[in-house]
């Protein structure tokens, strides 16, 4: 993609990040626990992700306003619709995944 120039290469990154977001919606089966066990990133992380994009560019999004844009609702609503309690065992391979990250962080 160096090939590109700055600007094409923004637009490309944000149609990609767009399809992501909708790639998500359209897998609302897809849990937060799931997503942290394998990719060690969620819904929440894009969400935070973007407030720090904006924070670095000088603009100001609050971290509710993002959720409801990666979420496309509020979190709340889809906390009620489509989350589900995580089982026993995405917890033990959510720890499993945690306690490696500190192992390979210290290591």
């Amino acid at each position: 993609m160096q090939h590109l120039d700055d600007a094409t290469r923004t637009e490309l990154e944000a149609a990609a990040f767009r399809r992501l977001l909708r790639h998500l919606d359209e897998h609302k089966e897809v849990q937060n626990i799931d997503l942290m066990i394998l990719a060690d990133f969620c819904r929440n992380c894009l969400s935070k992700w973007l407030v720090a994009a904006a924070d670095e560019r000088g603009a100001t999004l609050d971290y509710e306003a993002a959720r409801d844009y990666v979420y496309g609702m509020s979190y709340a609503e889809w906390k009620a619709s489509y989350q589900q309690e995580a089982t026993p065992e995405q917890m033990a391979a959510f720890e499993a995944r945690q306690a490696a990250k500190q192992e390979q962080q210290q290591g």
